[in-house]
């Protein structure tokens, strides 16, 4: 069987592949083996530039060449580093001969060919190679993603932001808000949470098998290994890596820095759950309706339903995002001594986690720009609410000490269906002010809305 989208086992290279492009050059096993090529070079690179008596530096055309390796990494390339893993059956190792593969014809390179790789064990490659795939990934993916819903969600914050609507705390009719108030929550808390992930620092070690350059210094004793290590990783890119230095690792990074990642994201991720399920909830009693796509279809028998099924498909992914980010945290920080190779396994399923939450923000983005604000159905709700006005009549009555205030409320409010005149009734019946009874007539559930708009706005 050829592979094809439709024959894809992950529904991520398959039905949603199309999706999916820009996240797939930085976390695919292509996205791999392109930064560990970049790690590569910038460790033999600055190498060249250690001045050893054994390894002069690089002439400024073998650099470019060097960094053309990097720059111009292609799809055949990492066909030609998997052919030769077929023979090493170690993809590190596949990598290393493949750069020394392009140094034929070139004597320059040739005559230090074993400087590539030199004193590295495989995790400092790999490591570092997946700190700058994450970094990319987050920065080039996953904050672009969320800054766009917040974006959105802004815009419709303030539009929306002196509508009222009626909240329902327990599922029950309560005090009213406004829309663009109940939206601007969310605007708040993604707000945070973006910038929990940005904060995150992305780290990465090259210090050896087991963390202590026992390599590096049985060939050069005397030789600042420690700054060396730590230059080639904080240094910018294209000459060095542009990551924070880690120290302190047995032979694998520790990984806690990718825990706190992904539980960063996973946290922006319940509160897109969160919202998903809200709107789904709105669109479901008629507070908002769908814009109508050509030729789409709700149902197979029902042909009336235009169903919430962006908000469903967001919900479902972020779900499956969450279980695999969640996972990584919990697993990823724990290795059995110096080194196992359980996580190995586990971090080639980066791209998948963070996928399904890209999947997830196009599919949320989606669905809010085919929302339509129904203001029929909310104010419908909020006319048949009038039960809400028990809280400002009763919070009037205790400002003016009249007594059992509260009781008095719930007795003609608890479990009956309330209309205006109920109400009316018992404000002019009340021992307070007249402009306090005037104002109290006044008010409509639409009218009671606190400072929502205030609040919606300033968001």
């Amino acid at each position: 069987m050829s592979f094809s989208p439709i024959n894809a086992l992950s529904p991520l290279d398959g039905r949603y592949a199309s999706k999916l492009s820009q996240l797939r050059p930085l976390m695919s096993e292509q996205g791999y083996m392109h930064r560990r090529v970049q790690v590569e070079v910038a460790w033999f690179i600055a190498l060249s530039d250690a001045k050893f008596a054994e390894f002069k530096p690089l002439s400024p055309g073998a650099r470019t060449y060097l960094l053309g390796l990097v720059k111009n990494f292609s799809e055949a390339d990492a066909g030609a580093i998997k052919d030769i893993e077929k023979t090493t059956n170690h993809d590190v190792k596949a990598v290393e001969y493949w750069i020394k593969s392009k140094f034929e014809a070139r004597p320059e390179l040739q005559g230090a060919s074993e400087f590539v790789h030199f004193a590295c064990t495989s995790e400092d490659i790999n490591n570092t190679s997946h700190a700058l795939q994450l970094r990319a990934g987050r920065d080039l993916v996953v904050l672009p993603g969320l800054d766009r819903i917040v974006l959105k969600l802004r815009e419709m914050a303030h539009v929306y932001a002196e509508v009222p609507m009626l909240s329902r705390t327990h599922g029950q009719t309560a005090s009213p808000t406004t829309v663009g108030k109940e939206i601007a929550n969310v605007v708040v808390r993604l707000q945070i949470a973006c910038a929990r992930i940005a904060a995150v620092k992305i780290l990465a070690k090259m210090n050896g098998a087991v963390g202590n350059y026992n390599a590096h210094l049985s060939a050069w004793p005397d030789f600042d290994w420690e700054a060396f290590s730590k230059k080639v990783v904080e240094t910018p890119e294209p000459l060095g890596l542009g990551l924070n230095f880690q120290p302190y690792s047995i032979q694998i990074e520790p990984h806690d820095y990718m825990a706190e990642l992904f539980d960063a994201v996973a946290r922006a991720n319940t509160i897109l759950i969160d919202l998903a399920r809200d709107i789904w909830g709105y669109v479901s009693v008629g507070y908002f309706k769908q814009r109508l796509k050509e030729g789409e279809v709700g149902s197979s028998t029902m042909p009336h339903k235009v169903n919430p099924i962006d908000f469903e498909n967001a919900e479902g992914n972020l779900g499956l995002a969450n279980a695999l980010l969640r996972h990584m945290s919990e697993k990823l920080p724990i290795s059995r001594w110096q080194r196992d190779l359980s996580d190995s396994t586990v971090l080639r399923n980066m791209g998948v986690a963070l996928g399904y939450g890209a999947l997830a923000y196009a599919s949320l983005l989606t669905g809010l720009n085919k929302l339509e604000l129904n203001r029929e159905a909310l104010d419908d709700d909020l006319n048949a609410s009038w039960e809400v006005l028990a809280e400002p009549i009763q919070t009037v009555m205790r400002r003016y000490g009249v007594h059992g205030a509260y009781e008095k409320l719930k007795e003609v409010t608890r479990g009956k269906t309330v209309k205006a005149e109920d109400l009316h009734g018992l404000i002019r019946s009340l021992e307070i002010p007249e402009p306090e009874k005037l104002r109290l007539l006044a008010m409509t559930p639409a009218s009671y809305i606190g400072m929502a708009a205030t609040l919606a706005k300033r968001v």
